[in-house]
């Protein structure tokens, strides 16, 4: 099923990155990897910790350059030189510690696509973004585990979210937050709606691939197209074993059996003499 799992068709939609413009993805795509292609030439590169045991050929292959790349990646500084801000000491920046207890649950669809040790609830992180952060900034997270500062990241833009918080948030963009410190209970504005941008980074391959797979674009259509080749071809392979027969003749018992027998024990004898099921 390899065939499934093929990059889908790049967008004809013109995009920019790095402050380039580029006639579509593919063409980002190939621009960066043929940077990263060089780069890979340079020994000193590869000598940096983490560096993965690989071929130039399948590093290229499983990168996605500039943004994932299945090795260090030599994009980093370029992406805080184009998106980052410089400390400005004009710009008031007061902030008190977040000092409020943080208890998000274990539940949450995008918690419970895999396990992961040390995994932390995005929840919990988009409070500390909200709190401590602009709409715009950039966040680094060098253990990023399976990305879930960089999903939080992207989440403190969507108003739903924050509202599943206990915030609220004005038709401004101004988030509030409950506070009781003045004997009563009033809603006070503390952030702003809007995208954090998070450049993820983990000494473990696994991790930042799964950190990439979680905030890279996608496809919407291409994805619901493979799921149902997927789900289609393990039905096809695996259904049998899961269809339920109520009222079931010998013909069926027969072939349910045979196939029992085929999957999981060749050797074991299931019939008698008369081929009915013992």
């Amino acid at each position: 099923m390899t065939d499934l799992f093929s990059k889908p068709p790049a967008s004809s939609k013109s995009i920019e990155c790095l402050g380039l413009v580029f006639t579509n993805d593919q063409a980002r795509r190939d621009h960066f990897s043929l940077l990263l292609a060089e780069k890979l030439k340079d020994p000193n590169f590869r000598k940096l910790e983490g560096f993965p045991s690989g071929s130039d050929e399948d590093i290229l292959e499983l990168s996605d350059p500039p943004h994932y790349t299945a090795c260090p990646n030599p994009f980093i500084a370029d992406f805080i030189r184009v998106y980052g801000k410089p400390y400005d000491p004009s710009l008031p920046y007061g902030k008190f510690p977040f000092a409020t207890d943080v208890s998000e649950g274990k539940y949450d669809p995008l918690y419970k696509l895999h396990p992961y040790h040390t995994k932390v609830p995005h929840k919990a992180i988009m409070r500390y973004l909200l709190h401590y952060t602009r709409p715009g900034d950039l966040v680094f997270d060098g253990f990023c585990g399976t990305g879930m500062t960089g999903v939080a990241a992207q989440l403190c833009a969507d108003k739903a979210s924050i509202a599943e918080l206990g915030y609220r948030v004005d038709s401004d963009g101004v988030v509030y937050q409950q506070s009781l410190e003045s004997g009563k209970s009033e809603w006070l504005p503390f952030s702003n709606i809007g995208q954090r941008f998070a450049i993820l980074n983990d000494l473990s391959p696994a991790a930042a691939f799964f950190s990439y797979k979680h905030n890279a674009a996608l496809d919407l259509q291409s994805f619901e197209r493979t799921s149902n080749q997927v789900l289609r071809s393990v039905e096809a392979e695996c259904g049998w074993m899961y269809r339920t027969l109520h009222k079931p003749n010998q013909d069926q018992l027969t072939k349910a059996a045979i196939g029992i027998q085929e999957q999981d024990s060749p050797n074991l004898d299931l019939f008698g003499a008369t081929g009915k099921i013992n």
